[in-house]
C-alpha cells in the first residue's frame, strides 16, 4: 500500500465530473486509497482528490471511535434524500484547516457497486450520510465551497488562501 498525494484546492480537477469505472481492476486503487484517507486523518476520499478522476470513493466513519467500518462504493447513485435538511460545518482534506457550514439531507438511500462487483443498495442516516454526500459532490466536481453563497465563499476562500500561500 502507498500513501498518495492529496489534490488541494483550487486545483482544476477537483471541478471536474469524473467518469464511470467500467471493468477495471480497482484493489490496489482502493487500498491506497484507504492507505491515504486514515494517515490524513480523514473518514473519507474520493478518487478525484488524489487524480484519479473515476467514480469512486472510500470512507470509515467509525475508525477514530476504535472501530473500522471500510466500505468502498464504485459508481454510487443517491437514489433518495430524506427532505429534512441538516446544517452542520464540514471540513475536506483537499480543502485542510477550513470548516464550512453545508446543508444535506439527514439520510440518503444510496446504490453502488462494490470491489468484489456485487451491487448495494442501503439507507444511510447522520454522519454516514452526510459523509456519503460529501464525497458523492467530489465525483461530480463540487467541493464544500460550492454550498454557500457568494459572500461566504468568498471569506472562505480568502481565509484559506491566507493561510496556504
Amino acid at each position: 500500500m502507498s500513501v498518495l498525494p492529496i489534490l488541494i484546492w483550487p486545483d482544476a480537477r477537483l471541478l471536474q465530473r469524473c467518469e464511470t469505472v467500467q471493468g477495471e481492476d480497482l484493489d490496489d486503487l482502493i487500498a491506497d486509497m484507504f492507505e491515504t484517507m486514515y494517515v490524513a486523518q480523514g473518514r473519507g476520499l474520493a478518487a478525484p482528490q488524489i487524480g484519479v478522476m473515476k467514480r469512486l470513493f472510500v470512507m470509515d466513519c467509525t475508525w477514530k471511535e476504535g472501530t473500522k467500518s471500510p466500505m468502498a462504493m464504485i459508481n454510487p447513485t443517491i437514489m433518495a434524500a430524506e427532505r429534512i435538511p441538516v446544517v452542520l460545518e464540514e471540513g475536506c482534506l483537499s480543502i485542510p484547516g477550513i470548516l464550512v457550514p453545508v446543508e444535506r439531507p439527514k439520510a440518503v438511500t444510496v446504490q453502488w457497486t462494490a470491489p468484489e462487483g456485487d451491487i448495494h443498495m442501503a439507507d444511510f442516516d447522520g454522519f454516514e450520510a452526510r459523509c456519503i454526500q460529501h464525497e458523492f459532490d467530489h465525483l461530480n466536481g463540487m467541493v464544500t465551497f460550492d454550498h454557500l453563497t457568494a459572500t461566504e465563499r468568498t471569506k472562505a476562500e480568502t481565509d484559506f488562501l491566507e493561510r496556504h500561500t
